[in-house]
């Protein structure tokens, strides 16, 4: 698809005033590696809702489900991307851009690696039991990790916001912290060409490890790789990459 983009403040890429459509959107889930994980998203009231269930179990304490998107996108009008979250559970979930694909290997069909550039976050808890409501996440692209096949490449150029090739929606296990049933409702992901100046949550990247989850699946060293990511610092991955608030994002 192509993605129709302004130099206004900010542009609906998803939702809002460009409208969802399923059909745009693909499972990338560890099924392709021998995995039981699934991920669906479904339009449901102007919204997407990203759900599945994510199976740790089968590879080892592993795993990973996500959505993609792919196409040509220019983002270079914009430093960052802003999910706005109709409803969500309270567990971890990843941000991920692509500005370069390789053809899909001729003897598996499966997409070839390229460098991923990605944010994992949460929401913070309701007041009252329950899930959350109308929040927002604000992810700056300055503070996107790079990573290839599963590890960090602190080598990589800055992304090429000009050259967006793939948006992905990511529920891994970080090794074996959270499985079972997820769902976020998204009601729009835009594009910002300013972080507002009252934001003033934590976006720094994400600690050493952020995507070795992939790695550990592939190869199913989990084990290993659990002992790495915890010297890395994987226990505290959990960066908040962005800005969320109680009250209503339309605002």
């Amino acid at each position: 698809m192509d993605f129709a983009t302004t130099k206004a403040k900010s542009t609906d890429l998803f939702g809002g005033q460009s409208a969802w459509d399923a059909k745009q959107w693909s499972a990338s889930d560890d099924r392709v590696r021998g995995g039981k994980s699934q991920s669906y998203l479904e339009i449901e009231d102007k919204s997407a809702r990203f759900h599945g269930t994510l199976d740790i179990k089968t590879l080892g304490g592993a795993g990973f489900a996500s959505q993609k998107c792919t196409g040509d996108l220019d983002l270079s009008d914009y430093v960052a991307v802003k999910i706005n979250i109709a409803k969500g559970d309270k567990k971890r979930y990843t941000f991920i851009l692509k500005d370069a694909l390789l053809p899909s290997n001729p003897e598996n069909g499966r997409e070839q690696s390229t460098i991923s550039y990605e944010a994992d976050f949460t929401l913070p808890p309701e007041t009252v039991p329950g899930d959350a409501h109308n929040r927002f996440v604000i992810i700056p692209f300055d503070s996107l990790n790079a990573t290839y096949r599963g590890k960090l490449k602190n080598d990589a150029p800055a992304i090429d916001t000009k050259n967006i090739k793939q948006i992905s929606l990511m529920m891994r296990s970080f090794f074996g912290t959270q499985e079972g049933d997820f769902a976020l409702t998204v009601s729009s992901i835009e594009a910002i060409s300013k972080i507002p100046k009252h934001s003033d949550a934590g976006t720094s990247k994400s600690n050493d490890g952020a995507q070795l989850e992939e790695q550990a699946v592939e190869s199913r060293a989990y084990s290993a790789l659990e002992v790495i990511g915890r010297r890395c610092g994987i226990a505290a991955l959990s960066v908040l990459a962005g800005y969320l608030i109680f009250r209503s994002f339309f605002c």
